[in-house]
């Protein structure tokens, strides 16, 4: 149990208060002040003296015994300090602030033995040192609300350099396709242009009717055989290419070579040409395989302007996915949805890095910030993807399974791992092992506070053949949500 508020009936006398160092200074006057408002409590060994994120309500200085300081990081309890010097103070001790009632404690405090504590409430002493020392206080208040307000200006500059990143990222993948769409559609322009002119043709007679007979009947088989086209090999590709262009020129096409390609890419084969030219008279051959080859190449086009505007979609969908636009802040999610939109949106610096989905699609729904969680995936496999930097045999796996009445998500990559000397720096504010003006240290510290509002936890490991694995758990049902 925790140290309450409600005094006991021992006190420390003027001189027993002077022996300690943190008040041997004060006058007579001010330690009648703190031995009125202050008393003795005894804590056995075991106890918990207060906990970390409670409200900051007391001060604690330690009479006798032996005592640790531990703070959370992820779901381990890393000890701080461990003391049994006399005196040695913890607790509120920022209750001079002029917002200190809405702080809370920032580590955890455990008796080791049986421990005989001094205890302030943390109103009395933020009144006391105020009064007695307001010099000292407007040079504290200077130093703390700078240091948080620095903090701040780098988070948000943090938030800034990760939409940079995904603006960039995000224009690098939409300017693909778009310039795909682009190409197509000056050789569409083209094509639809020699149309025109045969059409023209037609209505003048100037198309031998035999010509047209021959093309009506193959026309629509050879654009239906585009949908079901192989998925060819470079260098399949080029033997195929030369394969049909010796196979054009036996049939009297000079520019085999230009149109070779198109059916190749078409899914054409030589024995559905070869049955096309088994129906068509010898004179006409080479116009006719000029026409089909015409009429699969804007068929062609026409797909990959298709394929390039959905890309388009897609990407434009997935940046939508990612912010959550039009959604409501807080929701029940599919984690996968907004894994897979990062996905999308990261794809330019996943370029070469082999990416494993080991996902359970029967998770459940989790309650969540959608938008502050596609930060913490960012963040993680931004991560990972600079941990795997220049590694040929770079791959990054990404794991989510039930554990118990908890959603867990696994970030792993097989990098060189986290150095032991780092692991127990990893979520502190500013703390970075990248070089300078490539990282601000915020990233993982922004991902712990993200998961610790949504009740969860975040931690690391290392992985069996090396690398680390980043994993956080998600509650299934939160408070907020119901």
């Amino acid at each position: 149990m925790t140290i309450g508020t409600t005094p006991t009936e021992e006190r420390l006398t003027r001189d027993e208060l002077r022996s300690l160092f943190l008040f041997e200074a004060l006058s007579d006057d001010q330690l009648d002040v703190l031995a009125t408002h202050g008393w003795v409590n005894d804590c056995p060994a075991g106890d918990t003296i207060l906990d970390e994120g409670k409200p900051a309500e007391l001060v604690i200085l330690l009479l006798n015994g032996t005592l640790t300081l531990n703070r959370r990081v992820g779901p381990d309890d890393v000890e701080m300090t461990r003391t049994d010097q006399r005196g040695v103070y913890f607790g509120a001790m920022q209750s001079y602030l002029e917002d200190g009632d809405k702080l809370t404690y920032t580590a955890t405090a455990h008796a080791l033995t049986d421990c005989r504590l001094f205890v302030l409430r943390a109103g009395d002493f933020g009144d006391a040192v105020r009064e007695w020392f307001p010099m000292a206080i407007h040079l504290l208040e200077g130093l703390f609300y700078g240091m948080r307000n620095s903090q701040n200006v780098i988070g948000q500059r943090q938030q800034l350099l990760a939409l940079g990143s995904l603006a960039a990222g995000l224009t690098h993948e939409l300017n693909n396709p778009a310039a795909a769409a682009v190409r197509a559609n000056a050789g569409l322009r083209k094509g639809v242009e020699h149309m025109r002119r045969k059409l023209g043709m037609i209505a003048h007679d100037k198309i031998d009717e035999r010509l047209l007979a021959a093309l009506v009947d193959v026309q629509e088989e050879a654009v239906q055989m585009v949908a079901s086209a192989p998925e060819l090999t470079t260098l399949q590709e080029s033997e195929r290419e030369d394969e049909l262009t010796d196979w054009l020129e036996e049939y009297g096409v000079t520019d085999a070579w230009s149109i070779a390609p198109v059916f190749v890419g078409a899914g054409t084969t030589t024995e559905f040409l070869e049955r096309v030219m088994s129906s068509t008279p010898a004179d006409l051959q080479a116009n006719v395989l000029h026409w089909l080859a015409s009429t699969l190449e804007t068929e062609l086009l026409l797909n990959e302007i298709d394929d390039s505007v959905t890309r388009i979609s897609t990407l434009v969908s997935a940046a939508k996915q990612y912010s959550h636009m039009d959604r409501a802040p807080f929701e029940r999610a599919d984690i996968h949805a907004g894994l897979k939109s990062t996905l999308t949106i990261l794809a330019g610096k996943l370029a070469g890095i082999e990416v494993v989905k080991e996902f359970d699609r029967s998770l459940p729904p989790v309650p969540v910030y959608g938008g502050e969680l596609n930060q913490v995936w960012t963040n993680l496999i931004d991560n990972a993807v600079q941990a795997m930097a220049g590694q040929p045999d770079a791959r990054l796996t990404l794991r989510s399974a039930l554990d118990g009445d908890m959603v867990r998500v696994e970030v792993c990559d097989n990098g060189p791992g986290i150095p032991a000397e780092n692991r127990q720096r990893i979520f502190e504010p500013f703390f970075t092992t990248k070089p300078v003006g490539q990282g601000t240290g915020l990233g993982l510290s922004i991902s712990y506070g993200i998961i610790d509002s949504l009740g969860g936890r975040i931690g690391y490991k290392s992985a069996p053949a090396g690398g680390a694995i980043f994993y956080f758990d998600l509650p299934v049902a939160s408070a907020e949500a119901a």
